[in-house]
């Protein structure tokens, strides 16, 4: 425990709080500005001699109970959150779930990419966000209830995954799905989705079961894929993924090499639109 650090840290947000901020009145006798120290142990409920030996950089180790109460009185961002149980030396406590609110310069990003399918996964691969070629090329996830908006589910449970071997492209992806997919269940290891999802595709797909049992944890990385689309036929495509690490979100991206036949079927996809589809997505290869 950094004591000097926490009281310092302690003194400096408090004093950025203004008791706006929390609904106290102002009141005009104040001669600091920011909250004052009783108000801040009020609000997080504890005694006012404890939070200020916490401010003076003598009090004892705050618990975890004691360290969430005052992230939440002083109204701290996630990091502020992260650094404050840092220097009480305390682990922060792992994230309840996957975060599901997209930033929007990243859904700014979707709208003006509009000859590229682009969209967005949370860590458990639930589709979050899409521009209108990546339902043209993947599903009209407008039309999908949101659990069924789930990349691993179709491949898995729905593709014919089964007659994948280990020297297809496709093994390598459900390898790379799997190791991501443990290091998802590392970091939320107490979200109900993430859970579910693990135990759904081991009881619904040999190919999960195999590479779950190996065991590998690795972020996904950008890769190459052969898609069959409905309308426009068979696509070699490069796929590429950005990481958006302040909500653990991906950003992918399907790309075709300029003069190929597969760079020519996606032009012909933005003008086909969603309009001949259905929400059936498109076939791997």
């Amino acid at each position: 425990m950094e004591k000097a650090e926490l009281a310092q840290f302690l003194r400096i947000r408090r004093a950025r709080i203004s008791p706006e901020d929390v609904g106290l009145p102002s009141g005009a006798r104040r001669r600091t500005p920011g909250l004052r120290r009783e108000e801040v142990a009020r609000l997080a409920d504890m005694s006012v001699d404890y939070y200020v030996r916490l401010e003076q950089g003598r009090g004892p180790n705050p618990s975890r109970q004691i360290l969430g109460a005052l992230a939440r009185a002083l109204r701290l961002s996630d990091d502020e959150r992260t650094h404050l149980f840092h220097l009480a030396g305390e682990p922060p406590a792992p994230p309840q779930g996957p975060p599901q609110d997209v930033p929007p310069g990243i859904v700014h990003l979707l709208e003006r990419l509009d000859d590229t399918p682009v969209y967005v996964l949370d860590a458990a691969y639930n589709v979050l966000a899409w521009n209108a070629m990546a339902a043209a090329l993947l599903a009209d996830f407008s039309a999908l209830p949101p659990r069924d908006r789930n990349p691993l589910r179709w491949f898995f449970l729905v593709e014919e995954s089964e007659r994948i071997t280990e020297d297809d492209e496709y093994y390598q992806f459900a390898r790379a799905s799997a190791a991501d997919l443990r290091a998802a269940r590392g970091r939320y290891p107490n979200d109900p989705g993430v859970r579910g999802l693990v135990e759904e595709l081991l009881e619904g797909s040999a190919l999960f079961r195999r590479v779950w049992a190996e065991h590998d944890v690795e972020i996904r990385r950008s890769n190459k894929k052969t898609m069959v689309h409905p309308v426009v036929g068979p696509m070699e495509l490069h796929c590429d993924v950005l990481v958006v690490p302040e909500r653990d979100q991906k950003v992918i991206l399907y790309t075709a090499t300029p003069g190929t036949d597969s760079h020519e079927a996606l032009k012909l996809l933005r003008v086909i639109g969603t309009q001949k589809l259905t929400t059936e997505p498109s076939r791997l290869q």
